[in-house]
C-alpha cells in the first residue's frame, strides 16, 4: 500500500472507499510516546485490512495511538472512528458542531434520511427517486456503526506528535469542519475544506447551518493568510499552492451561482435546476442526493444575497427576486 511519508513524523495513509473518489487520506503523527490519527476511513471490510496493514508496515502497536481526531462526521471520515476506539483503546475527539451532527444522522433513534427524502420532495424530486435516495442513505449509516465515544473539541491548539499544531474552524463542507495548522512545517491537514482537483460539495442538509456556501467562502478567506508549503488534503493530490488553489475554488463557486441564477430566474424547482446543471452526468441515487443538496445550497446563498425568492404551493420553486438587479 503506498504509505507517503511527509516529513519525519507525518505519514499520509490512503484508505479505500467504495466510491469514485477511490481514497480518503487520513494521517498518522508520530511522537516520542505515541501517536495521533486524524480522520479514519469508512467502516468496511476493505478499510479495515488496510489500516492492520499499514500499522504492521510502521511497526505500530494498537495501544501507541494516544488519540482520535475527526475533522468531520461525514461517513468516509468518521465511519470507522469506533472501529478504531475499540482496536486501540484511544479517546475520539470531534468538534462540539459536528458531534450534534452525529446524534442527528448517526444516532439510533436518527429520522434524518426520511427528512431529506421530504425535503428532496418539497423541491421537486420525483417519488422514486426520493425513495431510493432515503434507503442509500439508510444503508450507508451501517458504514459508521459502532459510534465511538466522542469527547467535544473546542481547542485552539491542539498537540499532534510532539509538535503544537493550530486549529482551524472552517465550517462549509460541514458545520463543524476543523483544520489543523502547523506553522514550523509549513503544513495544513485539509481534510474535505480544500481538495486539488474537484471542489468540495457544498450542501444544505436539514439540521445544519442555513448558508453554507456563504460559511465557506468565507472559511476559505480564513487561509489566504496562512503560509502554507503543502495542503493534505482528504481526497486526491496535495496541492503546493493554497492561494491559487483557493481562487480557483472561489471562481468555481462563482460560475456556479451565475449558472444556478440563470437557470432558476424565471421559476423553476431545485430538481429541474439539478438536473439541468448536471445533466452531463448520468447519477446515481447516491451522486443525486449530493447534487441536490449542492443545489440547495447555492440557492439558499443567492436567496440569502436577495437575487432569488421562493414560494411554496404544493412544492418550492425558485424564481428571481424583484428586488434583484440582474
Amino acid at each position: 500500500m503506498g504509505i507517503q511519508r511527509i516529513n519525519d513524523h507525518v505519514y499520509r495513509i490512503p484508505i479505500p472507499v467504495p466510491f469514485p473518489m477511490k481514497y480518503v487520506y487520513c494521517y498518522l503523527i508520530q511522537g516520542k510516546d505515541g501517536w495521533d490519527l486524524v480522520d479514519t476511513g469508512l467502516n468496511y471490510a476493505a478499510a479495515r485490512e488496510v489500516w492492520q496493514d499499514a500499522f504492521a508496515q510502521l511497526q505500530l502497536e494498537p495501544q501507541h495511538i494516544r488519540a482520535i481526531y475527526l475533522t468531520h462526521f461525514h461517513p468516509d471520515h468518521f465511519g470507522l472512528a469506533g472501529w478504531m476506539q475499540q482496536w486501540t483503546g484511544a479517546p475520539v475527539y470531534l468538534s462540539t458542531e459536528d458531534l450534534q451532527m452525529v446524534n442527528r444522522v448517526w444516532g439510533a433513534e436518527s429520522m434524518q434520511a426520511k427528512r431529506i427524502r421530504e425535503l428532496y420532495l418539497q423541491n421537486g424530486v420525483p417519488e422514486e427517486l426520493a425513495q431510493q435516495i432515503m434507503e442509500q442513505m439508510e444503508h450507508l449509516n451501517k458504514q459508521v456503526h459502532p459510534l465511538p465515544e466522542i469527547k467535544p473539541f473546542e481547542q485552539q491548539e491542539v498537540v499532534l506528535g510532539d509538535e503544537t499544531w493550530q486549529v482551524i474552524h472552517t465550517p462549509g463542507h460541514s458545520d463543524g469542519h476543523l483544520c489543523f495548522y502547523h506553522a514550523g512545517d509549513r503544513l495544513l491537514i485539509a481534510a474535505d475544506h480544500i481538495l486539488a482537483k474537484i471542489t468540495p460539495n457544498i450542501s444544505l442538509w436539514p439540521g445544519c447551518r442555513s448558508n453554507p456556501l456563504q460559511d465557506y467562502l468565507l472559511s476559505l478567506q480564513k487561509m489566504m493568510g496562512l503560509d502554507v508549503e503543502r495542503v493534505l488534503p482528504g481526497h486526491g493530490d496535495i496541492v503546493t499552492n493554497l492561494p491559487q488553489r483557493i481562487q480557483e475554488i472561489v471562481a468555481h463557486h462563482g460560475e456556479r451561482l451565475e449558472n444556478m441564477y440563470e437557470l432558476a430566474k424565471d421559476g423553476r424547482t431545485a430538481y429541474q435546476i439539478a438536473d439541468a446543471t448536471f445533466s452531463h452526468k448520468e447519477l446515481t441515487p447516491h451522486q443525486w442526493r449530493f447534487a441536490m443538496a449542492e443545489t440547495l445550497a447555492h440557492l439558499e446563498y443567492l436567496v440569502a444575497a436577495g437575487r432569488l425568492s421562493k414560494t411554496d404551493d404544493e412544492g418550492i420553486v425558485y424564481h428571481a427576486s424583484v428586488y434583484s438587479d440582474k
